[in-house]
């Protein structure tokens, strides 16, 4: 807190400093400033998720209402359901767990460009069986 002294005259005719108290805020905006730059360069870091390289196709973007389940399928042939490795045996029954009675809910799959289509079409008939119908591949959009 920094203290400015006022001068004022007093009934002797002789100068009387009076203390005036007034909080210094530049420093409290220099830390702001370095705290919102420092967030904007890490929040493009902190996005989650398993690398994967996929496809390039011209299709639009689906709109998203809320987040989506996604499903995850590596060239090695492990697959993650949002972001925890799942056998393909116990797929159907953590993807019930996560999603609860939401049959309806749209569920992503985000397939590397080198995954046989066979193990693909594997997976995506085993979630088809149990009932969930609103299937999604991902993409990248193609660089132009």
């Amino acid at each position: 807190m920094a203290v400015t002294l006022d001068s004022g005259r007093s009934r002797r005719g002789g100068t009387r400093w009076k203390p005036k108290a007034e909080i210094n805020v530049t420093p409290f905006v220099d830390v702001m400033l370095v705290l919102l730059i420092v967030f904007m360069i890490s929040a493009p870091l902190l996005a989650p998720g398993i690398l994967v390289d996929l496809p390039e196709t011209v299709a639009r973007d689906l709109p998203a209402e809320n987040e989506p389940l996604t499903i995850t399928v590596l060239p090695d042939g492990s697959v993650y359901l949002q972001e925890t490795e799942v056998p393909v045996a116990d797929l159907i029954t953590r993807l019930e767990a996560v999603a609860g009675t939401g049959y309806d809910s749209r569920i992503f799959i985000r397939a590397d460009g080198d995954v046989d289509w066979s193990s693909l079409a594997d997976i995506m008939a085993r979630i088809n069986a149990a009932g969930f119908n609103n299937l999604g591949l991902m993409t990248d959009p193609v660089q132009q």
